[in-house]
């Protein structure tokens, strides 16, 4: 009967490269679940991005869009809106729908639903300008803080707006 010695030496380097591979294998795995996480989360980004936004042009925003139109200036709109509410007129509930729908859009942008730069590109200078068209109606009537997400919203973009171009950027 023939009985090899085992060279352990060579089991140990054997068994070191299978568990080099594995690792290896589990690095690439775990890489690639990765990527896939970033692209689901990217996706439902855009979904709901879509769909938000398409919210926009639906009839009920058009309406009060078109209401807010109507004022030339913020102090015209002021002006209306403290009559309409302190009369709980049906025209505030329908101005309720625009100043609600920034809200909602600045609650999504600060728990991370939206990106402040896909914000900035789909509304930039509208939302603040609206902000700005809105404040004094929504202080005089409401009281400071009341849309406290619209208003620091519209501070953020106007900040980022008016922030010189990076020299990289060029």
């Amino acid at each position: 009967m023939l009985t090899a010695a085992v060279d352990w030496t060579e089991v140990n380097a054997i068994a070191t490269a299978i568990l080099a591979v594995g690792l290896l294998g589990g690095f690439g795995a775990a890489a690639f679940a990765a990527q896939q996480v970033r692209e689901t989360r990217r996706s439902r980004e855009a979904q709901i991005a879509a769909e938000f936004f398409r919210r926009w042009n639906e009839v009920d925003l058009v309406e009060a869009r078109r209401l807010v139109g109507r004022f030339k200036s913020s102090d015209e709109l002021r002006e209306a809106f403290v009559g309409y509410v302190a009369t709980d007129a049906p025209e505030a509930y329908v101005l309720y729908r625009e100043l609600d729908f920034f809200e909602q859009l600045a609650a999504l942008e600060t728990r991370g639903a939206f990106d402040t730069e896909l914000v900035r590109l789909l509304m930039g200078q509208a939302l603040v300008d609206r902000w700005e068209m809105w404040r004094p109606a929504v202080e005089q009537a409401l009281g400071e803080g009341v849309y406290p997400l619209f208003e620091s919203l519209a501070s953020k973009l106007r900040r980022e707006l008016d922030a010189p171009a990076d020299a990289g950027d060029l």
